[in-house]
């Protein structure tokens, strides 16, 4: 090990040991020990607020596979980030959050901007928090939460830092391995195996953990073998199987009366990289009473534990889903009959969104990656949109609006040269529009489309869904993207008629920059969960 060094110093060759290039932030006073003399070797990405700086880190882990760096204000810009840790935290993002905190000779008299007790602050959002007690402690205290962010489940860690800090001397931290998969029990996948085996009707829910995991194509060979229909998992962030291949049959909703109806005829439900499951409203769970076996492979312990029900086998699905497609046989299944997918509605005035997103999918150049926070509107992109490529499809897994249009520069970010489209509804554009101005300042290839319904049709859906009416603050009329957009140097164009979309897609696909449409649509109430 070298000699004696800063706080600051080894912080900044930790990062660079470990791989680490791009910083995204929002400085204030309590971080400037940590800025000065910026090294000319990191890139250092401006967020307009900590929210948007979080969801930006967010987008660019997902995409690029590996752990983001993040520096917040202390105190207050914590609390302004914690919506989106609280979203990086179900999209199991891996980042370390570092956040200024007075100098330690003020905290004991309460100061101007101290945190008090910082690392409770984040909690129970992150994976690992702490404010080190010795400021020599720094450099290891962020290895370790580097090293914990990347352990499965991936996901955020904070560390609390005073800015007297930085300049302390300390030892540098040593470089260390760790593995980063744990393999399957071998005996439980012997189980499922021969469960699956003897199976003659089983089917497969999928979730994101497997293009998290890099497990698309086995996932594809195991289902292959197997024969089974495939269903995407409720909620899923991710593409969780290639949506035009002939043995997918479409998405689970978030209803326990819909997941048990949709699961009922068969005799095997393998769930693989996804919880057993997703709700987002009441109803009776009969699957888990009377409904067929359960087996899961997932690599997340909290979701194993929570499990009401089956056989939950724990391990990296690298491993798990080569190692059980050796164990089985070759089936000889019928396969389903392929899924039929609904046709595009014709254009209309007003602007149908399901026309919309048949358009948008049409324009999409090959390879194009898309971030969605279009929440009202999923079923009908599901409809419209089929996903094909893995590490092609972004969303939020928490249901709190925000993460869409950051996320969306975070993952530009990691794809430098990638056309990003972020299909986001109004209401859900008012929460984080000021990512548009660092689209801008990176010069992001980034179209932001912002479908218009004057309201959060999420709400105006389970109004009708729970039967309530004359409910307050759903509406939002008067809003004006294309001039929000160019008040932050991002061109805009609004599309009012159907005869005007093509042109303004194809325009958006082909701007070398960051470009906004808006497309003002259909305010009828679309269906997200039928009532039972």
């Amino acid at each position: 090990m070298s000699g004696r060094t800063t706080v600051r110093q080894a912080v900044f060759d930790l990062l660079r040991d470990r791989g680490i290039d791009t910083v995204f932030g929002n400085p204030g006073s309590t971080e400037l020990p940590f800025l000065d003399r910026w090294p000319s070797d990191f890139r250092y990405v401006l967020g307009l607020q900590e929210a948007s700086v979080i969801g930006m880190a967010d987008g660019y882990a997902r995409a690029a596979g590996r752990c983001a760096f993040v520096n917040l204000h202390s105190a207050a810009g914590v609390g302004h980030a914690l919506g989106n840790v609280f979203t990086a935290y179900r999209n199991q993002a891996p980042m370390v959050i570092t956040a200024g905190q007075q100098a330690r000779s003020l905290l004991p008299n309460l100061p101007f901007l101290g945190a008090t007790e910082a690392a409770a602050f984040p909690r129970p959002y992150v994976k690992f928090s702490i404010e080190p007690a010795r400021a020599e402690d720094v450099p290891a205290a962020i290895a370790q939460a580097h090293r914990i962010a990347l352990r499965k489940p991936w996901g955020p860690t904070f560390v609390s830092i005073p800015s007297d800090d930085w300049a302390a001397p300390c030892w540098p931290v040593p470089m260390r391995e760790m593995a980063e998969d744990s393999g399957p029990d071998p005996a439980l996948l012997a189980r499922a195996a021969l469960q699956l085996a003897a199976a003659k009707n089983p089917v497969l829910v999928v979730g994101p953990e497997v293009d998290q995991g890099g497990a698309g194509p086995a996932l594809v060979a195991l289902a292959e073998h197997i024969g089974a229909k495939i269903l995407t998992s409720p909620f899923a962030s991710r593409i969780a199987f290639p949506e035009d291949h002939p043995l997918f049959g479409g998405f689970l909703a978030a209803a326990p009366q819909a997941v048990s109806e949709a699961l009922a005829p068969h005799d095997l439900v393998l769930v693989v990289g996804a919880p057993v499951f997703t709700f987002h409203v009441v109803g009776d769970a009969a699957i888990f009473r009377e409904g067929p076996p359960i087996i899961q492979l997932t690599t997340d312990a909290e979701a194993a534990a929570s499990a009401p029900a089956g056989l939950s086998i724990l391990g990296s699905l690298r491993l798990a889903i080569p190692a059980l497609h050796a164990l089985l046989p070759k089936g000889d299944r019928a396969p389903p009959a392929p899924r039929i997918r609904p046709a595009p509605p014709p254009p209309a005035d007003p602007i149908p969104a399901a026309w919309l997103l048949s358009r948008l999918h049409a324009a999409m150049p090959a390879g194009t990656v898309l971030v969605e926070e279009a929440p009202s509107h999923r079923p009908a992109m599901h409809a419209q949109m089929p996903m094909r490529d893995w590490g092609g499809f972004f969303t939020m897994a928490s249901g709190g609006l925000g993460y869409g249009l950051p996320g969306a520069v975070g993952v530009a970010l990691a794809r430098p040269g990638t056309r990003v489209v972020c299909l986001i509804g109004d209401g859900s554009m008012m929460y984080s529009p000021q990512a548009l101005w660092t689209a801008v300042q990176e010069k992001l290839p980034l179209a932001v489309i912002v479908i218009d319904n004057a309201g959060y049709g999420a709400m105006r859906s389970f109004s009708q869904v729970l039967q309530v009416r004359d409910v307050p603050g759903i509406d939002l009329p008067g809003l004006d993207f294309v001039s929000l957009a160019r008040g932050m140097g991002c061109p805009g164009v609004l599309v009012t008629k159907p005869e005007e979309l093509d042109g303004a897609l194809a325009q958006t696909m082909a701007h070398p920059g960051p470009m906004l449409v808006q497309v003002v649509v259909d305010a009828a109430v679309p269906t997200l969960y039928h009532r039972h």
